[in-house]
């Protein structure tokens, strides 16, 4: 009996330091203080759904070539995700794939979570309410704003059983400010953009006829 309460104790204290490391990533960052931005909202779906999986009968796309110079896991990687996935194309996922981000950071930052609930996993969309609750709890919002992304790129790719797993690093400027309940600024500077440099993890069955990727995991890259 014991063990069981203590068992509990630890699964309630590993959700609440998950919940806490999505808000120090997806919660505010003003560039005057320790990095804890809200970031989050997804891709239209024909943003969303790059890579569907072919239907029988249908012609694969020609696989895509890959640079010379590329990380050779990397590469590895991809190449095991383009032969599960015959229509598999890299840059046309990351060009969905750096719309999504916009989308996805202006969905969150506003507290709109519905248009993102089909482009993100149960346990990130969780998250991401709890996260938006507390916010409003507070009496705080956030007048961010993205100025533009300078780079996405895959950072790391790999079939984990039938799941493909792709990390894209986006290198972006935000302004990012948070206001209190009579709009008073009480962190970031409207006038100051900061740096931002996100790892998102996005996750697919490589065997399914729904086309689209989930967000599985966010993070921050040094």
């Amino acid at each position: 009996m014991q063990s069981g309460w203590i068992e509990i104790v630890f699964l309630a204290m590993l959700a609440g330091f998950i919940a806490l490391r999505l808000y120090s990533v997806l919660g505010r960052r003003t560039g005057h203080e320790k990095p804890a931005t809200d970031s989050f909202r997804p891709a239209r779906p024909e943003m969303s759904r790059p890579e569907a999986a072919p239907r029988p009968g249908a012609d694969a796309t020609p696989a895509a070539e890959l640079p010379d110079d590329m990380d050779a896991t990397l590469r590895e990687g991809l190449r095991a995700i383009m032969a599960a996935d015959r229509q598999f194309q890299p840059q046309s996922f990351l060009s969905a794939a750096r719309q999504a981000y916009g989308m996805v950071l202006e969905g969150f930052w506003t507290g709109n979570v519905a248009d993102i609930r089909e482009l993100v996993s149960d346990e990130v969309m969780d998250q991401f309410e709890g996260a938006i609750a507390q916010r409003k709890a507070s009496g705080e919002r956030l007048d961010n704003r993205l100025l533009g992304v300078s780079a996405a790129t895959i950072t790391e790719a790999a079939m984990n059983g039938t799941m493909a797993e792709i990390t894209v690093r986006f290198d972006a400027e935000i302004l990012s400010v948070t206001r209190d309940a009579e709009g008073r600024i009480i962190a970031g500077d409207p006038n100051d953009a900061v740096e931002t440099h996100d790892l998102w993890t996005f996750s697919r069955h490589s065997g399914s006829t729904d086309p689209a990727w989930l967000l599985v995991d966010v993070d921050e890259d040094a």
